[in-house]
């Protein structure tokens, strides 16, 4: 790994650049005062700086085309202009005017770095900030915030996002872009993502197969790594959170620097929880968790290009809950000794931006090993796989104008499956997945007012099995040749009312390919034995999307409807055989399946009150078979509020805080043929956050209560309700975050 970094660096010493372009400005708010420390940002090239005490501010070595610029304050909305650097001196000024409700961000997964009003496909961002404060050790579930997006979970430490009612491999997670690879085939696997170097969280809601090929048929979660430090500073925070529930506790320290070419930073962070209380204060076996986290990244800015390199490595210790440790378990803990998976993720990524003359070339690629061990009460794993993933792309950039933006290139993976050791249970064969696919999109302005937006997509999937066990047997994996292609392509309009108005309209064919465990399992799973189905075909979505923005002063509304059809949806059933152990069979089949809702949400700041605001979210989905019954895993409509006082200052405390937020969760009366009607419930909590200025020394801190009424409830997407394990019950949290400055 050293060897690596180190020719990294000085291959990119030897890269010279001719002229030293520049962008310069001021920032200034609508009485031309100067905003001193405002952010000037080039999402592109990963470079930023502040301005200075007049509002003025400097960035170099900046290269040739057509560049994005986001400038940014607190409490002031954000703004984003657009300059082609032709020549060596350029000049950008921005005037922000004061944001009474926040405004819209840059974003990267919609495939065109582009405002969040620019896309035809809503982007959700949510900030790190909201995540730290959410109170609750589940990472995943911070982002079910977001309406339209919930989760499914056995406990605190396993969890899956379920978007509009698709989870698990129907939901694309990405790392920084990359798509992560962690053998996420089921409920019983995690997110595998670590949220201690996370800036933001963009969602997709619905297909976006386009951009992404396989398995974003649903959606897709892309966690944003933090940006690099301003030019020619280092800084770093520390970061701990403490909670009751779980008496569990989360650390995080990091380095960031940056010069006029490089920068870089570096993260460590670890996580330990004992096993979470139920609502009433009864402990749930085994659903303790440990984390430990380590980053590293670094880059070059310079008149060709930009070029960055990320390490990830991401060490869990999940504890099972399941009907063997019932009797085993018998008292509370938090250290992983039996039924619990061990895992280790690695995941090494470059992601390049050339720029020749006004054509722009990204080059990214990315390699990923995922080891998982299955631990059970015997010396030895019980499982032992080894997952290796080579992920590539590589996209041109035409030359554009302000109203027009053409992009072609191809994406790729390889992956390869190994069975380590002999082990017990080989619930998967080896197995040699390769795909690749071609893509081309275009957006175009009308008016200013009617944007465009839409391509095509060729992909072909070849999957490829190896025979494990003995022929005959009832655990052979027979060998599995299997080939797939598909067409893909979305179309999509935004419309723009006196920029306070946004209307969008989208149409997405989006597919997945039925993977290795769909194809080949056969052998138990958890809490079952699953029998693969090697006849199926690949799921093809057809969704329909129609949404409303309104943003005034004081005021901001959101109302979107969606139709998905899916042809060939793949899904998992229990039969009426068992082993001859007595454990019931699954197994894998298709029908054709339907999901419509749609998600509202407000944001009130009255005039008369600047200190309130006053939120609130609504979602809903239904699922069905071709046959009539609902789909599995289809979470109840819920409703969320919020109401949030905030001030300058009170006292010594600075931009003190207060929240009130419920959520009412309604009856889930349309279970599956395979599941059970599940109860509505309310929970309430409450946060207070604050800057402390103490000795010079600025601190970020929270302190929060979930459940406060320490209700008994289950959501209709818990794992744990066949056993019995109410949801978490009242949990305190304090979160502090302590930045400093080296330089």
């Amino acid at each position: 790994m050293k060897k690596i970094v180190l020719i990294f660096f000085v291959l990119f010493l030897f890269i010279k650049a001719n002229a030293q372009n520049q962008i310069e400005g001021k920032v200034t708010d609508t009485k031309n005062e100067p905003l001193v420390g405002a952010s000037v940002y080039l999402p592109e090239l990963n470079k930023g700086t502040v301005t200075n005490q007049t509002g003025k501010y400097l960035i170099s070595n900046v290269p040739n085309g057509k560049i994005k610029i986001q400038f940014s304050y607190v409490g002031y909305n954000t703004e984003i202009k657009t300059i082609e650097i032709s020549q060596t001196e350029n000049t950008v000024d921005a005037v922000l005017t004061i944001a009474n409700i926040q405004s819209q961000e840059v974003v990267v997964t919609g495939g065109f770095l582009s405002s969040q009003h620019e896309n035809a496909v809503k982007i959700d961002v949510l900030k790190s900030r909201d995540v730290i404060l959410s109170g609750t050790p589940n990472f995943m579930e911070s982002l079910t915030k977001v309406p339209g997006v919930d989760m499914i979970a056995k406990g605190p430490g396993v969890s899956k996002p379920v978007i509009r009612g698709l989870s698990m491999n129907d939901v694309l997670v990405l790392n920084n872009g990359v798509r992560i690879e962690n053998y996420q085939f089921s409920e019983n696997h995690p997110l595998g993502i670590d949220d201690n170097d996370v800036e933001r969280v963009e969602i997709i809601k619905g297909p976006a197969s386009l951009l992404y090929g396989s398995d974003a048929i649903g959606g897709v979660i892309n966690f944003i790594k933090e940006k690099p430090a301003p030019v020619g500073t280092i800084f770093g925070d520390y970061r701990m959170q403490l909670y009751t529930n779980t008496l569990g506790m989360n650390n995080s320290i990091g380095l960031k620097g940056a010069s006029k070419n490089f920068f870089g930073g570096i993260r460590f962070g670890n996580k330990t929880h004992a096993d979470y209380l139920q609502g009433g204060g009864h402990y749930v076996p085994n659903s303790r968790f440990n984390e430990t986290s380590f980053s590293v990244n670094a880059g070059y800015t310079g008149k060709i290009g930009t070029f960055k390199l990320f390490y990830d490595y991401f060490k869990q210790n999940l504890g099972m809950t399941v009907p063997p440790v019932k009797p085993l378990i018998t008292e509370r803990g938090r250290k992983n000794e039996i039924w619990y998976q061990d895992l280790d993720h690695q995941l090494l990524s470059s992601q390049n931006n050339l720029y020749l003359g006004k054509f722009k070339w990204n080059i990214n690629v990315a390699f990923q090993n995922a080891l998982r061990k299955l631990k059970t009460t015997l010396d030895v794993p019980f499982v032992e796989m080894n997952l290796n993933t080579i992920t590539y792309e590589s996209k041109l950039y035409f030359p554009s104008s302000d109203k027009s933006e053409y992009i072609v290139g191809f994406q790729g993976m390889s992956q390869y499956n190994r069975n380590l050791n002999d082990r017990t249970s080989q619930f998967l064969p080896d197995a040699n997945i390769n795909n690749i696919g071609f893509l081309g999109l275009i957006k175009y302005t009308f008016f200013n007012t009617l944007k465009l937006q839409g391509g095509l997509r060729f992909d072909m999937f070849k999957t490829e099995t190896f025979a494990l066990g003995t022929e005959g047997t009832s655990g052979y994996h027979a060998p599995v040749k299997k080939e797939f292609s598909n067409l893909n392509g979305s179309f999509g309009a935004t419309y723009s009312i006196n920029g306070k108005v946004m209307l969008r309209a989208n149409f997405a064919k989006g597919y997945r390919v039925p993977n290795i465990s769909e194809l080949t399992s056969n052998g138990m799973h958890g809490n079952r034995y699953e029998i693969g189905n090697e006849n199926l075909s690949p799921e093809n979505s057809y969704e329909t999307d129609l949404s409303m923005h309104y943003h005034g002063n004081f005021l901001s509304f959101d109302l979107a409807g969606f139709y998905n059809l899916i042809n060939d949806y793949i899904f998992i059933s229990p039969t009426n055989d068992t082993t001859p152990a007595g454990v019931g069979i699954y197994r894998f089949s298709q029908t054709n399946a339907k999901l419509y809702g749609g998600e509202a949400g407000i944001h009130f700041h009255p005039e008369s009150l600047p200190w309130l605001h006053v939120q609130g979210t609504y979602s809903s989905v239904t699922g069905k078979q071709g046959d009539g019954n609902y789909l599995p895993f289809i979470p109840a409509q819920k409703f969320r509020y919020e109401i949030r006082a905030e001030r300058e200052k009170i006292g010594f405390l600075k931009k003190p805080s207060i929240k009130l937020s419920a959520l009412t969760a309604l009856k889930q009366g349309h279970p599956s043929p395979y599941e059970t009607s599940t109860n509505g419930y309310t929970l309430v909590n409450l946060g207070i956050t604050t800057d402390l200025h103490i000795c010079r020394q600025i601190m970020n801190l929270g302190v929060m209560v979930n459940n406060i009424f320490d209700t008994q409830y289950f959501d209709h997407l818990s794992t744990l309700k066949p056993l019995k394990y109410y949801n978490p019950g009242r949990n305190f949290s304090v979160s502090l975050r302590v930045p400093f400055k080296i330089k």
